[in-house]
């Protein structure tokens, strides 16, 4: 059984890093495209990064150009996103997301599983 779980959120400074990490099982992690959402309260769930199966193309929202960084170690069936520079803006719910579409993609539809989310918080 397919199992997606998310770690490594928590209550943060601006300015500060945080790094999630996205644990996969139960697939084979290595034709699995993996991104990250975040769902902010009262707001739709929102594309953050997405990373291919081979790891050597990642997609970025706007928002977090320049500041966040999706890496992959197939070896580990294991996704990150190196957050840095955080900002108030950023605080949601993270959720990692695994889809069949090996490519870079930024669709929640094409997201075939789904962990549970961690929680971030960045204060002013």
């Amino acid at each position: 059984q397919a199992q997606v779980a998310e770690s490594g959120g928590g209550s943060v400074q601006t300015g500060d890093s945080l790094r999630l990490s996205c644990a996969v099982s139960g697939l084979p992690f290595t034709v699995y495209a993996v991104a990250w959402f975040r769902q902010a309260p009262g707001k739709e769930r929102e594309f953050v990064a997405s990373i291919d199966w081979t790891g050597d193309r990642t997609r970025y929202a706007d928002s977090v150009v320049g500041r966040f960084t999706i890496s992959r170690v197939n070896a580990m069936n294991t996704v990150y996103l190196q957050m840095n520079s955080l900002k108030p803006e950023d605080t949601a719910v993270y959720y990692c997301a695994a889809s069949w579409n090996g490519g870079v993609i930024n669709t929640r539809s094409a997201f075939n599983y789904w962990g549970q989310g961690t929680q971030v918080t960045v204060s002013s």
